[in-house]
């Protein structure tokens, strides 16, 4: 059935987003939960460095824009991104503290994105750069909404990414991977939804919506490269005899096991339309689908249960 979307166009019928409190047991979890495919991992593994800051620091600036919202339906979508968001930084986190166990430190890297986060992008303009309030609000969820059209890419790909069932990848690794990828595939309008609610009206409004996208583009492109030549570089099977190549990196994407460079720069010119809107991307029929099998989203709706009935 399809409803009038909040752009005024038809659209899937309205969804609940609701945080599912699910919980992921890594003791058996390799460090190359790829097997023999240390760039591949690696190049995914940049997920848990950047997530568990970046997606805080969603929900701090959601908190912010929140008296804006004047829109009931919006303000639940906000509130249910806002839960999801907060569970996802949680299960990134035990992943980081996971690859301690295995020898991998990856605070010297962390600490820096928590600097981006918390103090160039925090609720003060950096610096004390004279920027009005409102303007930095709308800046920074400019920035959360163009974020977001590359994690709901990212969420698509995971969904059907056979080659990474074909590789034989950890079972519980594949399922945080796919329950997040169906809950940004859940959610992945709802930070666009945001900006345009609370961003202003007319041209200015998009070409704010444009400057969000020529910041976060290149940024997270610099910040993935680098998170991945850190993890090889101080990977401790490695032992230093490798480097991160977009050798190793390309021929990881012919085997299916990470994006193509196409299917992650294409996401930029869709969402630059004038006429875009996030719900284009993705399925939410097959987010529904995983999420009904996911193990951690079927344990955690049987523990709500349990949890109602006592």
């Amino acid at each position: 059935m399809s409803t009038e979307r909040r752009d005024g166009t038809q659209g899937e019928e309205h969804y609940r987003i609701s945080p599912r409190r699910v919980a992921f047991d890594w003791d058996e979890t390799p460090l190359h939960w790829i097997p023999d495919e240390p760039t591949a991992t690696h190049v995914i593994n940049v997920l848990h460095l950047l997530l568990p800051a970046g997606e805080r620091w969603f929900v701090k600036v959601f908190k912010e824009a929140l008296p804006l919202v004047t829109d009931p339906a919006l303000l639940k979508d906000v509130k249910g991104f806002m839960g999801q968001e907060a569970t996802h930084s949680v299960q990134h986190s035990y992943v980081l503290d996971h690859l301690a166990l295995q020898r991998l430190d990856t605070t010297p890297y962390t600490r820096h994105v928590d600097f981006l986060f918390d103090k160039l992008l925090g609720e003060a303009p950096p610096f004390g750069a004279p920027i009005p309030t409102q303007e930095w609000l709308r800046f920074r969820l400019s920035l959360i909404a163009a974020i977001e059209q590359f994690t709901a890419v990212l969420g698509t790909w995971v969904l059907d990414a056979e080659g990474l069932d074909g590789a034989g990848c950890d079972a519980v690794m594949l399922d945080l991977l796919r329950w997040h990828g169906a809950e940004e595939v859940e959610h992945r309008a709802v930070a666009f939804d945001m900006y345009q609610h609370c961003g202003g009206t007319g041209l200015p409004r998009y070409i704010r919506r444009v400057e969000g996208m020529a910041v976060v583009a290149p940024v997270l492109l610099w910040l993935w490269a680098w998170g991945a030549s850190y993890l090889i570089r101080h990977d401790p099977q490695l032992g230093g005899r490798m480097r991160y190549s977009l050798r190793e990196h390309n021929r990881a994407v012919r085997r299916g096991l990470l994006p193509t460079w196409k299917e992650l720069g294409s996401a930029i010119p869709r969402y630059l339309r004038r006429s875009y809107h996030p719900s284009q991307e993705g399925s939410l029929r097959k987010a529904v689908e995983y999420l009904a099998t996911s193990p951690a989203a079927r344990a955690a709706a049987g523990a709500v249960g349990r949890a109602a009935l006592g």
